[in-house]
């Protein structure tokens, strides 16, 4: 499991996200917040974190790394908008956190066979699985 600091950097990096297109709506917030209880982190903790700069951390493990993956397109796609810029930000998120770029691809490109474009996570590991080897 993450540490508290790790926990912040995650949240701090999905707000960061959520703002790419300078509003967070209503249901994007909702949504973190419910990420950040998953977390085990406070409300007033979590608001704090739209004001405050956090170090930013690459999650550790691979594992790790694909779950944030997995946060970021489901908090791409809970306000059923997708905009060319949020694409490409998770793109380059993607490859920061040292994912493979055709496994990311792959993802934004399956994700619109799903309802909500909610990518099962069994798939998503098949598909970062399926790099690896």
């Amino acid at each position: 499991m993450s540490s508290y600091k790790e926990k912040l950097s995650i949240l701090a990096e999905m707000i960061a996200f959520a703002r790419v297109d300078n509003v967070v709506k209503d249901v994007e917030y909702n949504f973190l917040l419910g990420v950040a209880t998953l977390l085990k982190v406070d409300k007033e903790t979590f608001d704090s974190l739209f004001n405050t700069e956090v170090q930013k951390m690459i999650p550790k493990s691979q594992a790790e790394r694909i779950l944030q993956f997995h946060r970021l397109v489901l908090l791409m796609n809970v306000d059923q908008e997708e905009h060319q810029l949020e694409v490409s930000r998770l793109h380059n998120i993607g490859l920061g956190m040292g994912l493979p770029p055709s496994a990311i691809e792959q993802v934004l490109s399956i994700m619109h066979k799903y309802p909500n474009k909610v990518v099962p996570p069994n798939v998503l590991i098949n598909i970062f699985k399926a790099h690896y080897n």
